[in-house]
């Protein structure tokens, strides 16, 4: 099973259509089994074309541009968390080839105000993959330190609101660099969750931020904030970064993570 994270950034990049379309060729090209994204935005003026999900839905617009590269096959879980920068709804995503079980949306985040930026919310989807049952959940933590939205709550929100009843994947940006011992990244996996990244047989270093971005306006140091965590361990053939200018071309101030998991672990016995 192949899966892939991804903050986007979506509508604030520069040759913004270019980027989704090597976003598109990517995807294609390697057919993820499924695809967490955050940061992705409509307009809050556009037009609603389905349910809550406007024309300029940043998601909506790449599985347009799939659908040039001759894919079609994907569905499509989206739900707003907040109002970013005054005029876009923004929230997170989860892209799938396979059929939808169950569809998961839920507050993690002490506010429940879509009009406040701090305001988290995650997407997920349970799957039936090999007649078992998998759930992943697009994710998008805040700050270690923020006083106002802590990431322990935050955090132990996210556990209390997953699927217990099937294995699940947590994927996403969690603002919290697994590289700092004792903070968010140390948190997580004291609650019992395994990184896929440490788990891997091959491996790159896993960055996936150099330098300033919004949210890390004074960070100078590289950041593995972009993870694939699961509730229980698997063999995982592969962890690598994608979209850094090395791996594909840079689409977003994140890079990608691309995680390759061993079906045989993932099938019921």
């Amino acid at each position: 099973m192949k899966l892939l994270t991804l903050n986007c950034h979506s509508w604030q990049e520069d040759n913004q259509l270019e980027k989704i379309s090597v976003l598109a060729r990517k995807i294609a090209e390697k057919s993820y089994d499924v695809i967490a994204l955050q940061e992705v935005s409509q307009l809050i003026e556009s037009e609603n074309v389905s349910g809550i999900i406007k024309k300029d839905n940043f998601a909506l617009v790449l599985l347009g541009e799939l659908e040039r590269h001759g894919v079609t096959d994907y569905r499509l879980v989206w739900d707003f968390a907040h109002i970013g920068y005054d005029v876009y709804e923004e929230g997170v995503a989860i892209l799938t080839k396979h059929d939808i079980v169950e569809e998961h949306r839920f507050f993690i985040s002490k506010s429940h105000d879509q009009s406040y930026w701090k305001t988290r919310k995650i997407v997920g989807a349970t799957l039936s993959y090999h007649g078992r049952p998998l759930s992943f959940y697009s994710c998008h933590l805040g700050w270690w330190e923020d006083e106002e939205e802590p990431f322990q709550y935050q955090a132990d929100s996210l556990l209390e609101g997953i699927s217990t009843e099937s294995p699940a994947f947590l994927m996403g940006d969690f603002n919290n660099n697994a590289h700092v011992r004792d903070e968010g990244y140390d948190y997580l996996l004291r609650k019992g969750l395994e990184d896929t990244f440490e788990l891997a047989a091959e491996r790159d270093d896993g960055v996936t931020v150099e330098g300033e971005i919004a949210g890390w306006d004074e960070n100078k140091v590289d950041l593995r904030i972009d993870l694939v965590l699961a509730n229980e361990r698997f063999d995982v053939a592969s962890s690598r970064v994608v979209f850094n200018g090395e791996n594909e071309d840079v689409v977003s101030d994140h890079y990608g993570v691309e995680v390759v998991i061993e079906d045989s672990s993932l099938k019921l016995n």
